[in-house]
This record gives structure tokens, C-alpha cells and sequence, in this order.
């Protein structure tokens, strides 16, 4: 069975596979789709697809396509044909500005944190110190989910990511993909993007404890950017193995906070937001 992987857009849902790419969006009455040839950098270097390095390069494939279905889902939107490529340089410098503004929420900023505590001798170990500035993190991204989960754009954007993992689910289930199979199935699904992050968060942790945090702190910045990928590695790999094994109860545990978070980030859908979840995985099968 081939593995899937996708995201919401803009009033719609884009899934991936092995050699394909669809779009689907809902523009009034109708489902409008895109579908468009995929080659993954994987296999177009077999260096790429060894374990641990896979990971990293799949998350810059997803970036790529992630922001290519999101511009077309709002061109969409906006009633605009577009039949314009996403410029190279557009396409840089809106990954670009997405890692930095994750970079400065989620690590510079909770770093600078822990940073100012311990200076003020409130702790005393490097393992309290990541502990700490862990919790922090992860705290920051527990606000901004729910912060942005206000909105009701948002609100719609999580509603095609429940109904998104749903169609995904019964396809793995090997059930047929109709409105009524979809729908009875989790908005939750073990392999979520929302999983890697949190994985990435917790694993951070373990690997940050064994870096010594007495040193300046723009070194100490510099060496959990320099890990970021690593880490992004091992997370991946063990959010796909734990995908497999999510009946096992060792993995359950494993998955749950993951799976928690996506009571944040994964709303349930209509039957029409399902609809358009199912046109573009037939259309990427």
C-alpha cells in the first residue's frame, strides 16, 4: 500500500505519494483539482534515503510542496487562474521567513528564557537547565495553536486537516472511500505532521542534555540550530516506526502527546470538507 502524506490548504486538501502530487479545493458547488508529477529527493539520490538523512530531506520536499498547494489553493480562492510556476526566489524566501519565525519562537526566544533564569542561579543542572527551556517550548507552541485556533480561517484550516488524516485512515483501513466510510473514522492520525513536531521537541531535550551549557549564548544557539537536523532525522524515523506499531501499547504511549496536540490542530469536518478529502486522494491514486 503506498504511504501517504499531505496537508490542509486553503479551502481544500493537497495529498502526496510516491510519484504524484493532488490538490483539491472547493470553489462554491464544485471540487476544482491539480495534479502534478512528484519526484522526491530521496530518489534522486540514494544517498537522501538511507534513514536519518531521509527525514531531513522530507521535511525541505513537504516545505516545497506545502507552499507551492498553498499558493494555488489561494489563487483558488481568489478566483485567480494560476497557471505561473512559484518563482524560485518566491519560494525562498517564504521558507525562509517560516524557519526563522519558527526559530525565533521556539528556540531563541525559549533559550533566551531558561538563559536569564539560570543566570539568576534559580537551577543548576544542564539537564534541569533543558528540561526547563523543553517545557518552555513547548509551552510557547501550546499558545500559539491555541491562539491562532481562534480564528476562523484557522478554524476551516483545521477542519480540512481532520478530514485529510479521515480519508487518509479509511484508505489504510482498505475500506471504500465514501463520505459515510471517511467520517466514521479519527481526525487524529499517528504519522501527523503535528506528531514530528512534538517528537522533535522531546527528543530535543535528551539531546540538548548532553551539551554543556556553560558558554556563551550565542554558541549555545548555535549548537541547538546545528542539532535541529539531526534531531529532525531521529524524530522522523521514529514517528514512521511508531506509526507502524500504534497498536503495540509501548508505541500508544509513545504517540500520545502527539496525538493530543491534534485535538488542537485537527477539527471535525463537514461531509463537504470530506468531499473534497477524498477528490484529492483518488485524484493522487
Amino acid at each position: 500500500m503506498e504511504l501517504l502524506g499531505g496537508q490542509a490548504v486553503i479551502e481544500g486538501v493537497m495529498m502526496k505519494g510516491k510519484k504524484h502530487i493532488a490538490v483539491a479545493v472547493r470553489k462554491g458547488k464544485k471540487i476544482v483539482t491539480k495534479k502534478d508529477a512528484f519526484v522526491s529527493l530521496t530518489k534522486k539520490n540514494k544517498f537522501y534515503g538511507f534513514p536519518f538523512i531521509r527525514g531531513i530531506v522530507n521535511i525541505f520536499d513537504m516545505m516545497i510542496i506545502g507552499v507551492k498547494s498553498l499558493d494555488w489553493s489561494a489563487n483558488q480562492a481568489l478566483d485567480e487562474e494560476d497557471e505561473e510556476e512559484f518563482s524560485g526566489w518566491h519560494l525562498f524566501i517564504s521558507i525562509v521567513l517560516a524557519f526563522g519565525f519558527a526559530l525565533v519562537l521556539f528556540k531563541l526566544i525559549p533559550l533566551g528564557i531558561t538563559t536569564y533564569l539560570f543566570n539568576k542561579d534559580a537551577f543548576g543542572s544542564r539537564i534541569v537547565f533543558n528540561i526547563v527551556d523543553g517545557l518552555i517550548r513547548i509551552g510557547l507552541f501550546t499558545a500559539y495553536l491555541y491562539l491562532i485556533s481562534l480564528w476562523k480561517d484557522v478554524r476551516i484550516l483545521f477542519q480540512y486537516h481532520g478530514a485529510e488524516h479521515k480519508a487518509v485512515s479509511c484508505y489504510e483501513a482498505k475500506k471504500p472511500l465514501t463520505v459515510k466510510n471517511v467520517q466514521k473514522f479519527s481526525t487524529k492520525h499517528p504519522r501527523c505532521g503535528t506528531s514530528f513536531i512534538i517528537f522533535v521537541f522531546l527528543i530535543a531535550i535528551l539531546v540538548f542534555s548532553l551539551i554543556p551549557v556553560k558558554m556563551p549564548f550565542w554558541m549555545l544557539f548555535l549548537f541547538r540550530f546545528i542539532l535541529v537536523f539531526p534531531i529532525a532525522g531521529i524524530s522522523y524515523e521514529l514517528l514512521r516506526y511508531s506509526a507502524l506499531m500504534r497498536n503495540d501499547y509501548f508505541f500508544k504511549f509513545i504517540i500520545a502527546p502527539g496525538m493530543w496536540f491534534q485535538g488542537i490542530t485537527t477539527n471535525e469536518p463537514t461531509n463537504k470538507q470530506v468531499e473534497v478529502s477524498i477528490a484529492a486522494l483518488k485524484k493522487v491514486l
